[in-house]
């Protein structure tokens, strides 16, 4: 079993209330806009950390990051990417793969806004967990937390943070 915590759009914003549950995860997963690599290079300390780079991330991000990352993790297939769409607005990019290739569990950043669908065409979950950071339109700044163990996916929880200021 993995406990997985799941940001987004952090947009170069870490602070002690990300990192309080990047503790207690066993690997954390980043859908891009990192902003400055420090973000990154802070969780890696602590923990696991698979991420792809976002459409404001730089030359330095998008060196350490792919646009995709696709893997494998307690018998579930995960597709991460920072601008994928959602059930029934897939990206372009990505359309003819997701429907030819999906994985069990597709996540996507980018919109700001907290998205856990199902997607009972291609048989996927699909989560955005919202923004962390505090640049953007978004009021209440999110992640979520979940577990993976052998092939399910439980016990997800949102988390609110603090007020963006």
């Amino acid at each position: 079993m993995k406990k997985i915590l799941l940001l987004s759009d952090t947009h170069s914003h870490i602070d002690a209330g990300i990192l309080k549950y990047v503790e207690q995860a066993d690997e954390v997963w980043h859908a891009g806009d990192i902003g400055q690599i420090d973000v990154a290079d802070r969780i890696k300390k602590l923990k696991p950390f698979r991420a792809v780079y976002g459409n404001i991330d730089d030359k330095t991000v998008r060196a350490e990051f792919p646009l995709d990352c696709r893997f494998q993790i307690e018998g579930v297939s995960v597709w991460i990417t920072h601008i994928g769409g959602y059930p029934n607005k897939y990206n372009f990019r990505i359309l003819d793969e997701i429907k030819a290739n999906p994985p069990k569990l597709f996540i996507s950043g980018h919109s700001h806004i907290l998205k856990v669908q199902y997607d009972q065409k291609l048989n996927l979950l699909h989560m955005n967990p919202g923004a962390a950071g505090k640049h953007g339109f978004h009021q209440v700044r999110t992640m979520l937390r979940f577990e993976i163990d052998k092939e399910e996916i439980k016990n997800l929880e949102v988390i609110e943070l603090a007020a963006k200021l």
